[in-house]
């Protein structure tokens, strides 16, 4: 009974860390979304352990807790994945950002030495 109000009670304050974070801004809705999506299932289960037994038995795993620990580490995985390919994403953008820049820079420079050249041929 112990174990099951710590964890119904550990996904309620995740949940509102999460509400909490996108309220402020500092967490983006497509990871908010994720997050409560799985909050969603976790506070019933934690509150009716029964449940997952239940679904473990359906599957052929051994106990509800195997299922979730293998659920959990899939979970993980996709997280990391997902977030690799986001970083992935933006260091080509931070690449090509890096070399508008530096063109632009280039331009800018080259528009400086004509001015200068021209002002001291006139002055």
């Amino acid at each position: 009974m112990k174990l099951t109000l710590v964890t119904g009670l550990t996904g309620l304050v995740l949940l509102a860390t999460i509400v909490e974070l996108l309220r402020r801004r500092q967490l983006r809705e497509k990871y908010g979304m994720l997050w409560l999506g799985l909050l969603f299932v976790v506070i019933p289960l934690s509150l009716f352990p029964r449940l997952l037994d239940g679904v473990a038995d359906l599957l052929g795993v051994a106990s509800g807790v195997s299922l979730v620990l293998f659920l959990g580490i899939v979970f993980l995985l996709l997280v990391c994945i997902h977030l690799s390919w986001e970083v992935s994403a933006l260091e080509e953008e931070t690449r090509t950002l890096a070399e508008e820049v530096a063109l632009i820079r280039a331009e800018f420079e080259a528009d400086r030495a004509v001015r200068e050249e021209l002002v001291s041929r006139d002055g």
